[in-house]
């Protein structure tokens, strides 16, 4: 081949990779977009004037059920994934596996879709960034985050350090261009954790560093009566502050749609 062809082959060659290049680059900015989209509106959600009823799902079938009824968006449960996976719950399934099998849900449905990633499968505000940006790039907008990572009391994390993560998530999404919207969850009733007499002044005490770390919503399951909760929602969480029992009977709700 004469040199001077050869020359032109390769600069034809280089600028058709530069242009697919840059149509890919497009697309994926446009995908992001979307998602960003997807996460403000989500956000917006959570802020009424209606009450927000998160149905909790546990693969692509049902996220689509639950889109399908008439609900703006859908939650993933841990448990539940866990389980399709074979699994137990609480952080037994690898990161890598539950954002893949998410993700596929999160794709799968045009509402957003916030999944629980349990405690975040990290225990630094650096590994906490980047469980933020792969769940990014799995196409979810939202995420759950627990303060305990193990399955007693002495596995709370120190106020301090979980208010560092949930920085760090903020901080990491907003840099990929979709802000996750977090919602941050304490165990002090769940568990439950300490002496019962001081658990409500604890739990605002932690909820209430959450949401100045970052958090878009704060959530304490294990809140079983009306007062409490009532309580918990006359706090100055900016009026974000889940009701708990919708939430819990969910898996319940989702089964008798079923029937």
């Amino acid at each position: 081949m004469p040199a001077k062809l050869a020359v032109f082959d390769l600069a034809w060659v280089g600028r058709l990779s530069f242009e697919k290049l840059s149509c890919a680059a497009r697309r994926l900015d446009m995908e992001m977009g979307k998602q960003a989209e997807k996460a403000e509106g989500l956000r917006k959600l959570h802020m009424g004037p209606r009450i927000l009823i998160l149905a909790n799902t546990w693969d692509v079938i049902s996220a689509r059920m639950v889109e399908d009824a008439g609900f703006p968006a859908v939650a993933s449960t841990s448990a539940g994934v866990a389980a399709v996976l074979g699994y137990p719950d609480g952080q037994r399934i690898p990161m890598s596996e539950m954002l893949e099998f998410v993700g596929r849900m999160a794709r799968a449905v045009g509402v957003p879709l916030t999944a629980d990633m349990e405690a975040g499968y990290a225990t630094t505000p650096a590994e906490m960034a980047e469980m933020a940006r792969e769940v990014v790039a799995a196409g979810i907008v939202g995420l759950n985050l627990e303060d305990v990572t193990g399955d007693d009391e002495s596995s709370q994390v120190e106020i301090g350090l979980q208010a560092e993560k949930i920085a760090a998530v903020r901080e990491a999404s907003a840099s990929e261009g979709v802000s996750l919207v977090i919602n941050a969850r304490t165990d002090v009733y769940l568990m439950p954790i300490g002496p019962a007499e001081t658990r409500f002044e604890r739990t605002v005490e932690r909820l209430r560093a959450y949401r100045k770390a970052g958090a878009d919503c704060v959530f304490a399951p294990g809140i079983r009566d009306a007062e409490t909760i009532g309580k918990g929602r006359r706090e100055d969480f900016s009026k974000r502050f889940r009701n708990i029992k919708i939430i819990r009977h969910c898996w319940r709700m989702l089964c008798l749609m079923t029937k």
